[in-house]
């Protein structure tokens, strides 16, 4: 498998599959949060927008929905970048 990079730093408008998920990192809801939001390994994922101050939100694409993340919970999943 191809190297994985962090969510919180992959670049955006590039296609990646989430390779695994820190769900120690987490706090309960929010692991509870990402898994009703579909996010699970093998899932495609695609980094939109991040706000402009180093710690605000990240927008993702996730299937159809687009949701925000804190960079924190970014920061617990891995992804794999897409050949192509």
């Amino acid at each position: 498998m191809a190297s994985t990079i962090s969510l919180e730093t992959f670049p955006r408008r590039q296609q990646a599959t989430v390779a695994a998920i820190d769900w120690t990192r987490l706090a309960v809801p929010e692991a509870r949060r990402l898994r009703e939001l579909g996010f699970d390994e093998g899932v495609s994922v695609e980094v939109l927008h991040r706000a402009t101050l180093g710690a605000g939100p990240i927008a993702c694409r996730i299937g159809r929905m687009t949701v925000a993340l804190r960079r924190a919970v970014a920061a617990s999943i891995r992804v794999a970048p897409l050949a192509g």
